[in-house]
């Protein structure tokens, strides 16, 4: 099998894994509280970060400037997600969550034009359009009937916290690598969960399983599908181009929805299935200006998916 083969073939199992991650989650609520769950999941993927870094010794230290957007990204990308993306999937379903994330880039494109005066070019726009009407379907349209799920309002409030942390990343891609905005980001990310862990269980509201399968699971979720998952993506990335790799993104999603159904009886509506599709449609339509691109970074995609 040739290399591009092989990389191909890679990206389709990361995708799946990663579509798979959500349904995860979502299973690991019944064992474990949403703040408990989301720094126990990130400092086990820190702790693999970590020891590979160790191991790399490639790493240089990252300057002033760097360390404060590292921290933006860190506030963004993983403190304020997870804690909005656990809480909102214990009432919300695998599905809805991983068509909401998938909103993500377009999100963050709007956000770049506001903050960054960065051109709104026509894909852009009719590409955010889709992408709205898919979210306000998914969101609004709760199986047959109106309503708004506050599950799915904390998924929203997820979707924005990872946008705005996608701005800090994209000033750090300009001097730093995609593998070490990750490593620093994820272990600054998973620092800042200890205190609201500690105020959940100051409260009272931790819950903590001692299933040892719930822990083998929790594992395989943050070391596989957030650690190696990211390594695996990379090299496929580094061989076809991130634009060919950008539409693996499209499957998470899916997978989701199916095994959302099959393993956790999770119903699955008309609305899902027409909201992801503009969504996914819309994500497809911005993003056309970056395929022709060889130089898309890698880091933003990888991001998103580590949200899961």
């Amino acid at each position: 099998m040739s290399e591009q083969k092989s990389a191909l073939v890679g990206l389709l199992g990361v995708s799946l894994l990663w579509g798979c991650n959500y349904v995860a989650s979502a299973y690991l609520l019944h064992f474990f509280s949403p703040i408990f769950l989301s720094f126990a999941r990130i400092s086990m993927t820190s702790i693999f970060l970590f020891v590979i870094a160790l191991k790399a010794k490639g790493l240089r230290r990252p300057t002033k400037k760097e360390w404060i957007l590292l921290g933006g990204a860190g506030i963004f990308g993983t403190l304020f997600n997870q804690i909005f993306y656990f809480t909102g999937l214990r009432d919300s379903t695998a599905a809805n969550a991983a068509l909401i994330i998938a909103m993500a880039p377009i999100a963050t494109t709007i956000l770049e034009r506001i903050f960054l005066k960065v051109p709104f070019t026509v894909p852009k726009t009719i590409g955010a359009l889709f992408s709205l009407a898919g979210v306000v379907v998914i969101v609004g349209l709760q199986g047959q009937s109106f309503g708004v799920s506050i599950g799915d309002v904390y998924l929203v409030f997820a979707m924005l916290a990872l946008s705005i942390s996608l701005l800090f990343i994209r000033g750090l891609t300009n001097t730093m690598s995609s593998y070490a905005v990750t490593i620093f980001a994820t272990i600054l990310g998973s620092i800042l969960m200890a205190p609201a862990a500690a105020g959940e269980a100051l409260l009272g509201k931790s819950v903590v399983s001692h299933q040892v399968f719930a822990w083998i699971l929790m594992g395989l979720a943050g070391i596989v599908a957030q650690g190696m998952a990211g390594f695996w993506w990379n090299r496929g990335v580094s061989l076809i181009g991130a634009g060919t790799a950008s539409m693996f993104m499209n499957i998470p999603p899916f997978i989701a929805l199916l095994l959302g159904h099959f393993a956790l009886g999770d119903a699955i509506y008309t609305t899902q299935i027409l909201g992801g599709v503009l969504v996914l449609l819309g994500v497809f339509v911005a993003n056309q200006g970056a395929l022709r691109s060889p130089k898309v970074s890698p880091v933003a995609e990888k991001k998103i998916a580590q949200s899961l």
